[in-house]
């Protein structure tokens, strides 16, 4: 274990198994074979390399003909793994004739193999992201769509504030994933591009052939990307926007994780993460119930949102190829993209079953004895009182009602400026119902599930 996503213990809580497969040191190593082979093909096709030692290269790249403990030990000499495993294809090839593996990685440069790798990497954990918060958009819309009417107080500074219904809660963070989805759908484009420029990014090695860029063009459809305009093998902000990106679907989660985490409070009690037996439990309290899915949300998210700060520092790389800020990819993408799978993965789970007590909504709701709804008060007064003279008045009939621990209605109804205004006492029981001051709650829910 060398960190806690490689965990045998917490490895599929802190990650996935597909988001793990995606970034192991197998996969890696396919994909920088995939390339190899992908350039073998677009070259013997375009007549670069003779086409015998294009089909020889092409059959020996094949994972299960590696030696991977040799793989190790060579990187670990030499510092990078793609020129001992270049090697190794080397002589593969060498054995089915002499000479034709000398073919293999003509043109390209080791910068050339990891990039377009990371690419592949990176689309491969977008593709798991998208079917994740599609699957959340579905279960936020039924969710949304169910609790579109269920009152409960909204709060501001951790104060109940005004009423508003659980389904407008639930829409906002539904119009959030939706935004998800756009950004991702905008990011795609500028993400899958091949690298291929050689040394420096200028093709060379190539040029003499006059079928440098043809080349570039081949290796990209084999591998089903798009071509660059120039060599990016220091501009890093497709990789960097990808990593933001990640870190914003991470803080998202969170600030939801958040919220259940505050209503599942023993005080509060409006909604809990979906039961399983002894999950959440406490080794020494047994009436606690954790919520251990927002937890590790929470954490995982800090986390992540941490890691992509680092991106940012990789994109300050010296000149053509850099000395150091590259290598910060290699460390921090796989435990981002890893982490980033896994919180969706925790949402999820929360989002399709947690529970929610309407009843315990309700009772909080009364818990002020018509506080929440002064508001409403101050506007049905304001018509005729003016609004300045009716929030001061509310104001303190809302100090009375905490110091002398009686409903605000009852307050309203004696109160002579009050019947002054006009307003009928059937008008004032109207106005201090929370289920009557919930706004276009109902609407706004609506509007977003249809958009």
């Amino acid at each position: 274990m060398s960190t806690v996503t490689d965990s045998k213990i917490f490895g599929n809580i802190f990650s996935t198994t597909a988001s793990s497969e995606i970034w192991s040191d197998r996969t890696r190593t396919k994909h920088y074979l995939d390339f190899e082979a992908a350039l073998a093909k677009a070259q013997g096709r375009l007549g670069v390399i003779p086409e015998n030692a294009a089909r020889a290269i092409v059959d020996n790249c094949d994972i299960n003909l590696i030696n991977m403990e040799e793989l190790r030990t060579e990187t670990q000499r030499i510092g990078y793994p793609v020129l001992p495993l270049v090697t190794q294809l080397v002589r593969l090839v060498n054995q089915v004739e002499p000479g034709l593996g000398e073919w293999a990685h003509w043109g390209a440069t080791t910068q050339d193999v990891t990039d377009t790798t990371t690419v592949l990497q990176l689309r491969d954990t977008c593709s798991l992201i998208s079917e994740s918060v599609k699957a959340i958009v579905s279960a936020l819309e039924q969710a949304a769509q169910k609790y579109a009417s269920t009152p409960m107080a909204a709060r501001s500074n951790l104060q109940q504030a005004v009423p508003m219904s659980f389904g407008f809660k639930l829409a906002r963070l539904l119009a959030t994933f939706k935004r998800h989805q756009q950004r991702l759908s905008q990011i795609l484009p500028r993400l899958l591009v091949v690298e291929f420029g050689g040394a420096a990014g200028t093709l060379a090695s190539l040029s003499e052939t006059g079928q440098a860029l043809q080349v570039q063009q081949e290796l990209a459809k084999e591998l089903n990307l798009d071509t660059p305009e120039i060599a990016w093998h220091t501009e890093r902000d497709r990789v960097c926007e990808t990593g933001a990106f990640f870190a914003l679907i991470a803080g998202t989660c969170a600030k939801f994780a958040t919220d259940i985490k505050l209503l599942m409070q023993t005080e509060v009690g409006e909604v809990y993460e979906p039961f399983h037996s002894g999950r959440g439990s406490s080794s020494t309290m047994p009436q606690k119930r954790n919520p251990i899915g927002s937890v590790y949300i929470t954490a995982m998210s800090s986390t992540v949102r941490q890691l992509s700060a680092a991106l940012f520092d990789a994109m300050v790389e010296d000149h053509e190829r850099s000395t150091g800020p590259w290598e910060v990819e290699w460390i921090v993408l796989p435990q981002i993209s890893t982490m980033t799978h896994a919180i969706l993965q925790h949402m999820l789970s929360i989002i399709e079953g947690f529970e929610v007590v309407p009843e315990r909504m309700r009772k909080n709701l009364d818990s002020t004895k018509g506080l929440i709804v002064s508001e409403a008060v101050m506007m049905g007064l304001g018509k005729t009182l003016g609004r300045q003279f009716a929030h001061d008045l509310v104001y303190e009939l809302c100090r009375r009602a905490i110091k002398e621990d009686r409903p605000l209605l009852e307050l309203l109804v004696e109160d002579q400026e009050v019947k002054r205004s006009g307003v009928s006492e059937e008008e004032l029981e109207r106005l201090c119902d929370p289920v009557n001051y919930m706004g276009l709650s109902e609407e706004m829910v609506q509007r977003v599930i249809q958009s």
